[in-house]
């Protein structure tokens, strides 16, 4: 019986020292190529009132609260939510808009977890195409290092990026 304590005891310890091996930050990134001008898909991006059209996390809880501030578009536009534990509670906030090119977005969620994280959309022209690429990232405290050994970031998130930016598409090649 000592013995399997003792392996067990020796298994956890590893696995809690392995997570502090683990990188301190993460990045998620998806993309693809939308038959639409830049500045076409970057005001379907930069008006926070239009995310609800193509939004995947607006699909995970069609009833979740949402308050967008006065200023709707560009820097300093805030947009507020708290829904079921699909998508939590949060807030996120324009911080950087360069027309039809590159939106940057603050990322504060309070719950399921805590997190402080930027988001970022870029657009380049490709022929008559344009690449949107939405990615995010972030610190990985400990916390988050140890439980990423059982659930990926990229995996967990990385599905509802691609469902968003084909929702885009399809909205924006109407």
């Amino acid at each position: 019986m000592f013995k399997i304590l003792a392996i067990i005891v020796a298994l956890i310890a590893a696995l809690l020292v392995y997570a502090t091996t683990r990188p301190d930050t993460f990045r998620v990134q998806r993309s693809n190529t939308i038959k639409a001008t830049p500045e076409k898909i970057f005001a379907l991006i930069n008006d926070f009132r239009g995310w609800s059209r193509w939004s995947p996390y607006d699909k995970l809880d069609p009833g979740m609260s949402k308050t967008i501030s006065n200023v709707a578009t560009g820097p300093g536009a805030v947009y507020e939510w708290e829904g079921n534990n699909q998508v939590g509670k949060g807030r996120m906030e324009i911080i950087e808009s360069s027309p039809s090119s590159k939106i940057l977005i603050k990322l504060d969620f309070v719950r399921p977890f805590e997190g402080h994280n930027t988001a970022e959309f870029t657009l380049e022209p490709v022929g008559s195409e344009t690449r949107v690429t939405w990615s995010t990232q972030g610190p990985c405290p400990y916390l988050s290092k140890l439980m990423g050994i059982f659930m990926n970031m990229d995996t967990l998130i990385g599905k509802e990026f691609e469902n968003g930016l084909a929702n885009l598409k399809a909205i924006a090649e109407k």
